[in-house]
This record gives C-alpha cells, structure tokens and sequence, in this order.
C-alpha cells in the first residue's frame, strides 16, 4: 500500500484518539433479560441477574424449537419482550462533542433509554438508526446505562425474523462540525478507459451555536492505496443546521468495478475548521457504468444477464446475527455456483453483505419492503407503514447507495396492492419518488405476481424495470403488450428439494410422507416448476435480464412444500410439524450443496464441471430401476455401472419431455436439454459418468456403494481465523465407510468437544425437518452430514474440536487464531 496512504490513515487514528472522531464499537459487554427467562428480575428493577453476553445476539435461535411459535416462521421464540442494558463511561474529553449511538439493526420495534430517560424508537427491525445522545449522558466519571426494549410479535412476518440486537452496535463521538450519517454521495456521472469525473457530494453538519467557516478535502486513493486526487473548497455550514459540499475531479485511467475485477478506491473526506482537522470520513465506492434498456442490463457497456439468486438475511443456526464470515461464506458459496446477483429478499441487507458484494464482484438488488399498507400477516410492516415507510427507503437509500455491488432498489415483493386499480399505482409512485429523491444513478425495480394486474392497473409502470415472479410463460406476451418496458425474473423456480433424499418414482410434485422433498430437482409447490424451465424461456427471450431464483440457501422458516394454513391455530402453520425451516435453497441450511447447486452451475459456468446424481446405497431394490442423473457444462456424458458402458448421452437431444409440456401434464420421466438421465436396474458397486468436451473424455465423477458407518471425517473452510471474537470456522462432518466413502444414509449422533481460544456456537445438519437444538454439543448426522461452527475468543492460540460417535472412529481438526 501506498506510504502516503499509510500515514493518512495513522493520522485518522491519532484524531480519534484525541477525542474528535472515535468510532467505537459497542458490541461488548452488555446485560439480557427477555420474558421467557426464568429467576430474572422484572427489567425496571436490579439486572443484576440478566444474562451477560456480547453482540450480535439473536434469542430466540436458541429455542428451543415448539409447534406453538409457529412452523411458518420457524417454530423458534423469536417474539415477546427483550431487554439489553449497557453499563460505559462516556469517553474522555467527549464533552463538548456530539455522540451518537448507532444501531445497525434490532429487531423490531426497539425503544432505546439513556440514563432513564427515553431518546427514541424505531419499529422496522431492518434498517440502522441513530441517537444524538449528548445531552444524556454523564461527564463526571460516573457510570451511564443504556437500556433497549425490544417487542417483536407474532405473526409480524412470513418466514424467520429473528430477535434481539442483532446487528453491530457503534459510539461515535465527533466534533459538533462533522460529517452527517451516510454523508456522503460519490457518483460517477461520465467514464471512459481513459478518464472517470468523480463527484462527491458530502453533507456536513453543525451542531454549534455558531456558523462555522470549514474547508473540505476530499483525496481519492486507487484500490492499491495510491493518492490519486486530491479537491477542497470552503464554505460556511450556518448554526444548528447542514451544509453540502460538492467537489468533483477526474481520475485518469480509472480501474473499474466489475464482476471479475472488483476495483474499489476509498475517498478521505477531511473536515478542517480554523486549520484544525475536525472530522474524517471514509467512503469506499467503485467506478462503473450501468445502463438498461427494453433489451437488456449493461455493466460497464456490456450487456449482462442476471443469474441472480435470492437470500433471506438468516445465516442458518446462528439465526440472523450477523457475521462478517457468514456472509462471505454464503456468498462465496453462491459465487461457486455461478451467481453473480443477490436479490436481499426482504428487506434491507446487513452492512457487512453489501461490502462483501463491493468485494467479491455480486451485482445487488436492494430491496425495501414485503408489504406496504395491505397485510399479509397481521402484525406486518403494514402496522408501521403510514408513519414509517417514507423514512425507511430514504434511510436505505442513504445507507447503501455509495455501493458499486448495488445496482437496483427494490420497493417492494408482491405487493397485496397489485389488485388495487384505484390506489396501489399511486403508493407505488410515492415509493419510487421517494428513491429517486436521493438516487437518480440506479432504477427502480419490484416483484410482480399478479399477473397481469399489476401491468392492468399502472402499478408495474411506476418503476423502472418490471420484475415478473413465476411467470417464464408470459414473457413474450408481455413483451408484445409493452414492447418498451424492461423486464426479468424478479423470482424464479421455486423448486424444493432435501439435501440426500430421492424419492422413487420421480414424480412431478409428488409430496413424500417423511417431511423430504425429493432431490431430482422436479417438485415444488403449485406455482414452481424445475429450474429447466426458465432456462428455457430466459434463453428464448433475450430481452430479459435474467433471473433470481427462490432460493440461494435454505433458510427459517417458510417450510413449503409442508405446512398450510390452519384456522384452529389462528392461522399458525403447524400442521406437518416438525418441518420449520425451507426446502427452496440450492444449498441447505448448513451451506452444502444439493444437486440443483450444480444443476444451475452447468448452466451458470464455463469451467468444466460434471455432477453425478443419486448416492448408490438402494439395498433391497436390487433390478429396480433408479433414474441416474447427470449435470454438466460439458457436450457430453457416458455412464458406467460397475464399470460397464450404460450409453452416452449429448446435451439437448433424445429428449422424452417438451420443456413447456411439463408445465402442463405429468410426464413419467424428465429429461431436459440442461440434464441428462439413464434409467439404471441397480445393483451395488459403482456409478461413474465421464464427460467429454470437443469429442474427448476431461472429467469424471463415481459413487461408490459405501459400507457400514466406520469413521468421522472432519475438514474446517479456513485453518487460521483471526483472533477478533466474532470469526468463524465452519467443521464439515461427514459419517464415512472404512474406505472413505460417504454413508449417504447415516444418521450417526455425533458429539463435539472444544478446547483452546474458542467456542462451539452453533451445529447443525441440514435437515429442516429436526427440532434438535442449534447450539447443543452434539448432532445426528442428516444423510451423512453435520456441521459444527466455532467462534474465536480475542485471545491468540489455537482451537481443537474433537468429534466422537457410538462405533465411529473420532476425528479432530485444529484451527489458529491469530
């Protein structure tokens, strides 16, 4: 990194450490009581016997799991009344200065004290927020208490929401001149390969009872550190009131941001007020282009199509408490499947998921809202949507849009106002209007599902880009319909499955007893159908953008196609219990793959890839004939049963199904131009496909019969963790044979032990239909599978986890925290 970079920022450091521009993190240390806890102290008396724990924290993932808290949304506790209390000194020589507490995310409907005395709320659980508390706080040394009272209700949302103070929380202390929240702007307005204008807009606020004459500096550094411009200019930002800055400058041979070249510059905003630095203030943003036509999304001038996927905010059994390293795992893993858009499905996305998109090169669309004034649920956002709505998307706005990954805003999901002709297009209007407020560099988007009521009553005219949810079948008429209007797959698929689990016959939508949804990629609910489909129509009508299919990764809650509604429960969905979390994911709660994850990589990648389909272990079905499937990027593909020829097969001929007749009767068999299939008598021993590009044999992939579960098997993704107390390290367990084979049926109970710099936070194995606890110290394997996930401590060493089970070799794994 540049050396000059380099001392900039020790000079940052040396002005928060004088007292002008601290940024502290307030996650540690803080007091817990919710009204499920037995023995604690009702919250207005001593919480001396609260819980202690340090942030993120979701109560309710840690159940324990009850038909009674309703399936639709997790059967997990996530609602009643929470309390979280924080005992601080304010920092010294914070006098005089403005301090602001920052909540990142709590949910919901947080209510916030300081020293007794109340400084706010905020209902929506899914956007950041700030307190001025200066005036509340104590400058004598003596102790401050900030208490929150969080009350999220039942039936107030469709899947999981979680509960508690689950995102970061922040003390900034600043001069009474300093940059706003989310102050600053940066916009690309024209760029070449030879020369990018870059504007930057910054509101600076003043706190004082006096006008101040400031100078404002911004200096650009280039993804390697290097200044690379440097603009000031002065003004005076009036008493108790904002001003903006807006400087512009050209940087010369710009490195853009792109899918595989993820460039990112930082802009240093100085604040100088009588030739003393004030504030400081870091953007990081990317230099690109993006265009939309009728015919298509441009990135950089080059037209791409969106192989999107959508992700709840969730990260499985540690429930929504945000990791950095749970994000980059779950999007580093969608990235191996070929993704290259998220769609934050629904709500606004965490802080560390969109500096991860900027990172990894993910296109985002950033979406607002799952309701607006017409419920869905009974404690909805409608609840809050009158007196809310305006400052929720403009504080989204704000907070994300200096994100080069974030290339649409979203301002709702099938929205129950699609049947309003009178007055939904007028909500939608006021929604887009108020993003382009703020915004006028990225279109307006929502997922329509009504079809065709929301393009009838002049809904889908109000944003920019229409998206189209299940309806691959309509693309063509709506194009002859609207021949101007933009459109995409804002939801796709639906398509279920269980990670391991194949069911026999393969059947459209056939629903098994055993709480599974068979992993042949064919069965849904009544409005999805198999991936294939889209791909088809995405590939007849090149005018859309693309899709984003439901869904990336399995999540809690929704567990479709089990549950329905039952009105003796006041609309619970329990019947079908235990199932509580999804089945949608092309990747399971636990982050392993099931065959559709490679099913979309065929079509998604351009690295050769084969994937084999299903485990070979059908004892008692010997003869029987097992459809055996293949998923390749390749042109071919030839099968071998214990080493004998079964045929080749090419991609896209000797189909026995019409894609779009699928759609429309129930065919025995589903063969695609996306997969290819044999029908297999089985016997024990081995299947292996090899795949052939341009007439020769590059990859291969075999199953082997595997014997009696003999061993645990343990890999860790990262072998050294940072030493910060909130990384990760996931352990993948596996049940195998003697010879190393997966025993695809094992559901071996497994038992971890932890030593050293770290924790065991969560296990889990993928199966959504277990009630076992995520954070017990042990877990059945689900067909042959279990995941541990331990945290570090801020202490350096190592972490040792040892698995055993009953019969089963034990395995260890060790990581080092640094």
């Amino acid at each position: 990194m540049n050396n000059k970079f380099l001392i900039l920022m020790s000079l940052v450091l040396c002005v928060c450490l004088n007292g002008f521009a601290q940024n502290i993190n307030f996650n540690d240390s803080w007091r817990f009581f919710n009204d499920k806890a037995e023995g604690a102290e009702k919250p207005q008396f001593d919480d001396s016997k609260w819980r202690s724990l340090d942030l993120p924290h979701d109560w309710a993932i840690e159940g324990p799991f009850d038909i009674k808290y309703n399936a639709r949304s997790g059967g997990l506790p996530f609602h009643g009344t929470g309390w979280y209390r924080k005992t601080f000194k304010t920092p010294e020589g914070a006098k005089g200065k403005v301090i602001r507490l920052e909540f990142e995310g709590a949910m919901y409907d947080a209510h916030v004290w300081v020293n007794g005395t109340f400084v706010g709320n905020r209902p929506y659980g899914y956007i950041g927020f700030e307190f001025d508390i200066s005036k509340h706080l104590k400058y004598d040394g003596s102790d401050n208490v900030v208490s929150v009272r969080l009350e999220p209700k039942d039936l107030s949302s469709r899947w999981y929401p979680g509960a508690g103070i689950y995102r970061s929380v922040w003390l900034k202390v600043d001069a009474p001149v300093h940059v706003a929240q989310w102050g600053t702007f940066i916009t690309t307005p024209t760029v070449s390969n030879a020369k990018a204008v870059v504007q930057n807009e910054t509101t600076i606020n003043n706190k004082s009872n006096k006008d101040a004459a400031i100078e404002v500096t911004q200096e650009y550094f280039s993804p390697e550190g290097k200044s690379v411009a440097t603009v000031s200019e002065k003004l005076t930002v009036k008493a108790n009131a904002s001003a903006v800055s807006g400087l512009w400058c050209n940087i010369e041979n710009p490195a853009k941001w792109d899918l595989d070249t993820p460039n990112l510059y930082n802009a240093v905003t100085t604040v100088k007020q009588d030739g003393k630095v004030v504030d400081t203030y870091k953007t990081r943003f990317g230099i690109r282009t993006i265009h939309y036509d009728k015919d298509g999304f441009y990135l950089n001038g080059r037209k791409v199509r969106f192989n999107g996927v959508c992700l709840h905010h969730d990260n499985g059994a540690l429930g929504t408490a945000t990791y950095r390293r749970a994000d980059q795992r779950k999007l580093q893993i969608m990235k191996d499947m070929g993704v290259n858009a998220i769609r934050t499905s629904h709500n606004m996305p965490s802080r560390e998921l969109l500096e991860l998109c900027d990172e990894l090169g993910l296109m985002v669309q950033d979406e607002a809202f799952d309701v607006w004034k017409m419920e869905k649920v009974e404690n909805g956002y409608n609840v809050f949507f009158e007196d809310w709505a305006e400052r929720d998307i403009k504080d989204m706005v704000l907070r994300d849009r200096n994100h080069a990954s974030v290339v649409m805003w979203s301002i709702g999901n099938e929205i129950i106002e699609q049947k309003d002709k009178k007055n939904g297009w007028k909500t939608a209007k006021m929604l887009n209007d108020y993003v382009k407020e703020l915004d006028l560099t990225r279109p307006t988007t929502a997922g329509f599902n009504h079809y065709d009521a929301p393009y009838k009553h002049n809904m889908a005219q109000q944003v920019d880009i229409a998206g189209v949810n299940y309806k691959p079948t309509k693309y063509g008429e709506l194009r002859e319909n609207y021949p101007d209007m933009p459109l995409y797959g804002s939801e796709t698929s639906s398509c279920t499955s269980s990670r391991g689990v194949y069911h026999f016959p393969v059947e459209k939508y056939k629903i098994a007893d055993d709480n599974q949804v068979t992993s042949y990629d064919i069965v849904g609910p009544p409005w999805a159908y198999p991936p294939d489909i889209e791909f088809h129509f995405q590939k007849e009508f090149e005018f859309s953008m693309g899709e984003f299919i439901w869904t990336g990764f399995d999540y809690l809650g929704e567990p479709t196609p089990y549950g329905g509604r039952d009105n003796s429960t006041n609309g619970y969905w329990n019947d079908n219990w235990p199932s509580r979390s999804s089945y949608f994911g092309a990747v399971d709660l636990c982050g392993f793959p099931k065959d559709r994850f490679f099913l979309y990589q065929s079509q998604w990648t351009t690295k050769p890839m084969v994937h084999l389909l299903p485990h070979w272990n059908w004892k008692g079905m010997e003869g029987k004939t097992i459809p055996v499937y293949c998923y390749t990027n390749c042109d071919e593909a030839e099968l071998f049963v214990n080493g004998k020829s079964m045929g080749k097969k090419v991609k896209g001929k000797d189909l026995s199904t019409v894609l779009v007749d699928f759609l429309r009767y129930e065919p025995k068999t589903f063969d695609s131009p996306y997969r290819l299939s044999w029908d297999v008598p089985y016997q024990a021993g081995s299947i292996k496909v090899v795949a052939y590009k341009d007439g020769k044999a590059i990859l291969e992939e075999q199953i082997n019969t595997a014997g009696a579960p003999a061993k645990i098997s343990l890999s860790v993704d990262r072998e050294s963790i940072d030493a910060s107390g909130e990384d990760l390290a996931y352990v993948t367990v596996r049940v195998e044979d003697k010879d190393g084979n997966l025993c695809p049926n094992a559901d071996n109970l497994v038992n971890f032990k932890v030593k050293g710099v770290g924790s065991l936070v969560a296990v889990d194995n993928g199966n959504a239909a277990s009630v076992e606890s995520f954070q017990a110290p042990y877990r059945k394997a689900f067909n042959g599978m279990a995941l541990a996930v331990l945290k570090s401590t801020k202490d350096v060493g190592t972490i040792q986890i040892t698995a055993t089970g009953k019969g089963l070799k034990s395995a260890k794994v060790v990581v080092t925290t640094k």
